[in-house]
């Protein structure tokens, strides 16, 4: 019997066969995932926002449980992943000035534009998104690229 990782990464694979799609994909995950903990990082914290103080950092533990379940290397990998995300949305916060409202704008941009791109992708393809069909797959379209850098650099999944 196939692992659930695996049987994700296929049925996410399945709507993402055309190489432009596939593409836009590695483009616009990334883009989609820096710009939400962008918009996540601007939202006001309990206590001082830092780099791991923010709603971002929230989000981020929340999906690394997931990925725990599914992986242990996925996780490792979304550790490492997400630390960059959250240190690159820290560094651009304090390089706006510390100003939460201009974070929001770039966040927003990079999310709506990334977010058009994705569609376009998928028209091409002539699929629609996996995630319409079941919003765990927004948590693995992320894990769907990573497992091609796994395969690449020779590690198991």
């Amino acid at each position: 019997m196939a692992r659930q990782i695996d049987q994700l990464l296929e049925k996410y694979g399945e709507s993402h066969q055309n190489p432009t799609n596939k593409l836009i994909h590695w483009l616009c995950i990334p883009a989609i995932m820096f710009s939400l903990f962008g918009l996540l990082y601007a939202i006001p914290f309990p206590v001082e926002r830092g780099l791991f103080a923010n709603w971002a950092a929230v989000l981020l533990a929340g999906a690394l449980i997931y990925y725990l379940r599914l992986s242990v290397p996925m996780f490792f990998g979304f550790v490492l992943i997400g630390g960059l995300l959250l240190w690159g949305n820290h560094a651009l916060y304090e390089s706006l000035g510390s100003d939460p409202a201009a974070l929001v704008r770039v966040s927003l941009a990079i999310f709506v534009i990334a977010w058009i791109v994705q569609f376009i992708g998928h028209k091409i393809e002539g699929k629609k998104p996996s995630f319409l069909e079941d919003v765990q797959f927004l948590l693995i379209g992320p894990a769907w690229l990573l497992h091609f850098i796994f395969k690449k650099v020779g590690i198991s999944y």
